[in-house]
Order: structure tokens, then C-alpha cells, then sequence
């Protein structure tokens, strides 16, 4: 038989531990720093300062975004040097865009960066680069295209989450120095490109498709340039791309190498080049060096890796 009294008390005590739970984190909403969701009002300084209230906390802390659209024209950096707290998420159920002018955005390295930060989460939401235009200028060779800029970023930073957040029409793409675990990605470049430099890296549960496949690289170009060692990729999916898992370094002298890379249980769908390993990578074939690659590529590892060829020479 259901004891009546007991159910209501544990309901109670329930409802007094979700209440303490969500008490537990203060809530910086972007509306109440000057933010306008109207798409046209810059609300660059409110997301700043509902950062620096949230650093400034002692408590775990949830910076809100509200529906609507949210102009942040230009780059902004969130830096953790003076945070407090080791908690902050944004919640973010809007989208936040970019200048619909790319130049402004960009003559940047990256929009959205965050710096030395330790806890982070961001949860929801969306990013629109405005990158269009932008490429539209490089696909016609036209000479002042600026090179654009990384939509979010994340350096020397520890404890970082993202969960359901959509990237739109983004300027560039570049996965550095982070574990990277069930990723879809759409786009219309590398899904995810390694640089010099990096090492330790862990990508995992990526489904790939449209773009340009996996890519390490490109390297050698400088001549001075560290190496990238000790990646693992592992259970992706490459749907419909012009690449698979590739390599690419320009054909010129350079210290840069690459060492101790394992791609592990990869299935193709209709990929054009699943396997790639190009030494002589010069895109649009415009002077090109022409010389011989210095890169260094050694412990390679291909593991059952299987699928179709969207070619008969795969």
C-alpha cells in the first residue's frame, strides 16, 4: 500500500532541493547589463560586463542570454585572470551575430575568445559569423579578402563544456588543444584542422559532412614551426566529403613534423579521398613553391577504417 504522507514529504523534500540547487548559481542576465535582442543594437559591453560580474563571484554563477538576436560586431575576449568563481555557464537561448560587414570582423584572429579560463560551460544558443560574404571574396580570388576569424576559441583554458550550440557561417574553423567528443559539423572547409603546435589532442564521435574531411595542417608555412604529435581521432563519420582523414603540408623547408597519430574506426560515405597524405599541398595551385616538403611524418597509424569511395580512385 502507498503510504500518502510519505510520498508528499519526499515530493517536498524534492522540490526544496531543486529550489537550492537552482538558488545555488547567480544569475547575470545580459538584458538587465544594457543588451538589446533586436539584431541592430551592439550589446558588445553588456556581454563584458555580465562577465566581470560573474568573475568577480564568489558562486557558481550563469550568465543568461534571453531569446532574440544579439549584435556583437567585433572580437571580444573573456579572460579568467580575475575570476573568483571556477563555474560560469552561459545559457544561451538566442543567437548571437556578427557584423554583417566581414571585414570588420574579419581583420580579427577570433570573434568569440576565452582566455585562461578555468569551469566553463556554454550551454544552447547560436553563432552566426556572417561568414558568407567573406568567402563568396575568396572563392573569387579577389585580391584585400581579409582572412577571417575563428568563431569561438578557447587557449590555456581547463574544465570547458559545450553542449547544443550551433555555429553558422563561420569565417574560419580550427579545433586547437581541447578534447572534442560527439561534434556534427557542417561546413564548407576542414570540419576540423589541426595546426602546428598542437599535441595531446583527443577527437571523438565526430560526424563529418559537407566539407573538406579531418585535416592535419596545413604545415611548412614557415620555416621555423613546431610539430604535431600525439593525436588520436576515433569512431567518425565522413558523410559526403572531399576528404577523409588527411595530412597536408605545403611543398617548401620547414623544422615542422608530424608524430604519434593513431585514426581509429572511421566509416566514409561517398568521400572523394578518404585517405590523404599530401606533400605538395598548394590550394588553387598559385605560386606554388615547388620545392620539397621538410615536414617529417613518422608513426602513422590507420585502423579499420571502412566505407565508399565517392570515385573509383579513391
Amino acid at each position: 500500500m502507498v503510504n500518502v504522507t510519505d510520498c508528499l514529504y519526499r515530493v517536498v523534500v524534492l522540490m526544496i532541493l531543486q529550489s537550492l540547487v537552482a538558488e545555488s548559481a547567480v544569475i547575470y542576465n545580459v538584458l538587465s547589463f544594457g543588451a538589446k535582442p533586436n539584431g541592430t543594437t551592439d550589446s558588445t559591453q553588456a556581454f563584458v560586463d555580465a562577465w566581470s560580474a560573474a568573475c568577480a563571484s564568489n558562486d557558481s554563477s550563469t550568465i543568461s542570454v534571453p531569446k532574440g538576436r544579439y549584435l556583437l560586431p567585433s572580437a571580444i575576449k573573456f579572460s579568467g585572470d580575475k575570476c573568483k568563481t571556477l563555474d560560469i555557464t552561459f545559457q544561451i537561448d538566442g543567437t548571437l551575430i556578427a557584423s554583417s560587414d566581414y571585414r570588420i570582423l574579419g581583420q580579427a584572429n577570433n570573434w568569440l575568445s576565452f582566455e585562461r579560463v578555468t569551469g566553463v560551460s556554454i550551454i544552447g544558443g547560436t553563432l552566426d559569423a556572417k561568414g558568407t560574404a567573406l568567402w563568396a571574396c575568396k572563392l573569387a580570388a579577389s585580391t584585400g579578402c581579409p582572412n577571417g576569424a575563428t568563431s569561438l576559441r578557447f587557449t590555456n583554458s581547463k574544465n570547458i563544456s559545450i553542449n547544443g550550440l550551433t555555429s553558422l557561417n563561420s569565417q574560419m574553423f580550427h579545433i586547437v588543444k581541447c578534447c572534442n567528443f560527439n561534434t556534427s559539423i557542417k561546413t564548407g572547409d576542414d570540419c576540423v584542422s589541426i595546426g602546428p603546435g598542437m599535441k595531446d589532442l583527443w577527437v571523438e564521435q565526430i560526424s563529418c559532412g559537407p566539407g573538406h574531411g579531418i585535416s592535419i595542417g596545413s604545415l611548412a608555412k614557415d620555416l621555423e614551426e613546431e610539430g604535431v604529435q600525439n593525436v588520436t581521432v576515433r569512431n567518425a563519420i565522413f558523410k559526403g566529403t572531399q576528404n577523409g582523414l588527411r595530412i597536408k603540408s605545403w611543398p617548401r623547408p620547414s623544422s615542422g613534423f608530424v608524430q604519434g597519430v593513431q585514426f581509429i574506426d572511421a566509416v566514409m560515405l561517398n568521400v572523394q579521398n578518404p585517405i590523404v597524405i599530401d606533400q605538395n599541398y598548394c590550394p588553387r595551385n598559385i605560386n606554388c613553391p615547388a620545392q620539397a616538403s621538410g615536414v617529417k611524418i613518422s608513426d602513422v597509424l590507420y585502423r579499420n577504417i571502412q566505407g565508399t569511395s565517392g570515385r573509383a580512385v579513391a
